[in-house]
């Protein structure tokens, strides 16, 4: 199979007005799409869209409103003119674990044949809202590590104002993983870098359940992170930054990879 596991460190450190830092290890899963099926007939402690100790649920990513991530993907590519001929679409993010999941950022990965053609970045608040960064090109000869950059247009921490500029750098995933996102101001100034690495294992019953027992609070582990976080961006006087909810979720094409 092309679908495996990723035994993975999160780091999300903070640069100004004042320094912060945490680091926490998680799983996370490198699934091929049409590899999905099988997966659940493999795999038996994990499932495709039903309740089980891990499973991927379509609702959490794409359209999120009934509509497939193969749909979503390739509704957006043609909307923006990028042509595939034999698209192949894998997705990293987090498992549900007993039926819960919180995907802060998961990525997608398009291929036309083995040829890297676009990355979404997906990006989740704690509010479940949603908005998606695009890159895409056509043609594209694959690389060693891809570097692209936007503007910040969707509200994540209610520490961090609007008016940023994200840096997106990531490699194509084998036997190791690497996602490193940068925030700047608009003076330029590192505010945030956010980074996940991780090493290539295999995707078995035995491997999940082994990562369960071992790390038995993943569950709670990204959004306790989290929290964690904000209670010493408080304590040190962060700047809370207030703002409207979103109705629906949103996605962007940003150019070229």
């Amino acid at each position: 199979m092309k679908s495996c596991l990723y035994s993975t460190s999160i780091i999300h450190e903070r640069f100004q007005k004042f320094k912060n830092k945490f680091k926490y290890l998680i799983l996370s899963m490198y699934v091929d799409y049409n590899e999905l099926n099988l997966l659940s007939k493999k795999i038996i402690f994990f499932s495709y869209n039903k309740f089980n100790i891990f499973s991927f649920n379509e609702k959490d990513h794409g359209y999120r409103d009934g509509r497939s991530l193969r749909f979503f993907v390739e509704d957006f590519l043609n909307i923006n003119n990028i042509t595939f001929k034999k698209l192949q679409i894998k997705i990293f993010c987090f498992p549900r674990i007993f039926g819960y999941v919180f995907n802060p950022l998961s990525v997608i990965y398009c291929y036309d044949d083995d040829n890297l053609i676009s990355i979404f970045y997906e990006v989740k608040n704690t509010s479940n809202e949603q908005h998606t960064y695009c890159f895409a090109e056509i043609n594209l000869n694959n690389k060693i590590e891809y570097t692209h950059k936007c503007n910040k247009n969707f509200y994540v921490s209610p520490f961090i104002g609007m008016k940023m500029q994200y840096i997106f750098r990531t490699i194509n995933p084998k036997e190791k993983i690497s996602i490193v996102i940068d925030l700047h101001d608009e003076n330029n100034n590192k505010i945030l870098r956010a980074s996940q690495f991780g090493k290539k294992i295999d995707f078995t019953s035995f491997i999940l359940i082994k990562q369960l027992v071992i790390n038995p609070l993943v569950i709670v582990k990204v959004i306790s992170g989290i929290l964690y976080e904000a209670i010493f961006i408080v304590i040190k006087g962060g700047k809370y930054y207030g703002r409207n909810k979103k109705k629906s979720d949103t996605i962007s094409f940003e150019g070229k990879l």
